[in-house]
């Protein structure tokens, strides 16, 4: 049989398959978090290092118009005296500071190998654009992110939920 017939028809074939591989689910990584009080630390596990991140108070400035006294009109209905408001500005607290601590790779294990792998998982996820360098620097802090921002942790320490979903770790590393 002719071999570039072969070809094609092989090429034909592969074309006209619609399947798929569906990219894996974000995972949501605020179910790992510990929501603590500050000077409260998570309880002590054998194999679980821990990070933490402060969440500073959330504070909302609202500004008020008062009514200090009513327009005034005369018998044709005009305003003789317009109405009169004062501005007043107070601050509410909308939330709280507060410590949120999850699971982290312990310090033993973020070799240069380890982080020089993690940089090119964040690389190919178009995350960290600079080289790979093996060691933690601010570019791959703000990598680190952006990756964990969206999927409910918003911090520059990897957790390990992150590194798990990355690929870099297995899953029974730091596990709860």
């Amino acid at each position: 049989m002719n071999l570039r017939l072969l070809f094609g028809a092989a090429l034909l074939l592969t074309a006209c398959d619609q399947s798929s591989v569906a990219p894996p689910a974000r995972q949501n990584l605020g179910v790992d978090l510990v929501h603590l009080k500050p000077g409260q630390t998570p309880p002590a596990r054998d194999g679980v290092c821990w990070a933490k991140d402060t969440t500073p108070a959330v504070i909302e400035t609202v500004t008020e118009q008062i009514l200090i006294s009513e327009e005034i009109r005369d018998a044709t209905g005009a305003v003789t005296t317009p109405a009169s408001y004062q501005t007043k500005t107070h601050q509410r607290m909308v939330q709280d500071t507060e410590e949120v601590w999850f699971p982290t790779p312990c310090s033993a294990d973020m070799t240069v190998n380890f982080m020089a792998t993690l940089q090119r998982a964040l690389k190919a996820r178009g995350l960290y654009m600079a080289p790979v360098t093996g060691t933690m620097n601010a570019t791959t802090a703000e990598a680190i992110r952006r990756f964990q921002e969206p999927r409910g942790l918003d911090s520059a320490t990897l957790s390990t939920a992150a590194a798990r979903e990355l690929g870099i770790i297995s899953t029974d590393i730091n596990t709860l």
